[in-house]
């Protein structure tokens, strides 16, 4: 049986859309998501609830190892959003990813093209916690002067991987990390480095 989703469709797809537009404003910063929602493990309800907000059935997803291994997650994704799962990170517009150890390079996914950077993928990377891990200096667009963040657990190589993405500008990825209840954007015109 496939498990419930908003308990109130309309208000908790607003406010999470505003969540993320107040995220992807203002990079670095947390904005909360309010909509109370029981997702299949592994998807955090925080991934679980970005995805019922921007995902329909035009949105190709693909799903990282861990959470296609469980089928649940994605019968419950395609029952409530219409969306199709992919086989390729290439082919996604949006990717949800449960290990951030284990998250492909970034040039698996789909940057956009010069002519059009918005047809890019957005990474929605699931972690535990938004006031533990390694520092992170971002600065640029929506950021005043400087900001410090700490995320756990990341990629290892994640300083090197957004300093990457940030040179393919206008084109890149664009990631949204998401606890159960919070959410924060790293966009591809981020300037990341390592304190």
């Amino acid at each position: 049986m496939i498990g419930s989703a908003f308990s109130d469709p309309v208000l908790a797809a607003q406010a999470t859309f505003r969540a993320v537009l107040e995220a992807t404003a203002r990079p670095g910063t947390l904005a909360r998501l309010a909509a109370p929602l029981a997702a299949p493990a592994p998807l955090s309800a925080g991934v679980a609830a970005v995805a019922l907000t921007l995902c329909d059935q035009d949105t190709p997803i693909w799903l990282d190892p861990m959470l296609r291994k469980t089928p649940a997650v994605a019968e419950w994704l395609r029952f409530h959003t219409g969306a199709r799962i992919v086989e390729t990170p290439g082919s996604a517009s949006f990717a949800l990813a449960g290990a951030p150890a284990e998250l492909p390079p970034f040039d698996r996914f789909n940057a956009g093209t010069l002519e059009y950077p918005d047809r890019s993928a957005t990474i929605v990377l699931q972690v535990d916690s938004f006031r533990e891990g390694p520092a992170l200096r971002l600065s640029g667009p929506g950021i005043r002067q400087e900001q410090t963040v700490q995320i756990a657990p990341l990629p290892s190589d994640m300083v090197e991987r957004l300093a990457a993405n940030r040179r393919l500008f206008p084109r890149g990825v664009d990631l949204l990390l998401a606890t159960e209840t919070e959410i924060m954007a790293l966009p591809r015109a981020v300037q990341v480095s390592g304190k």
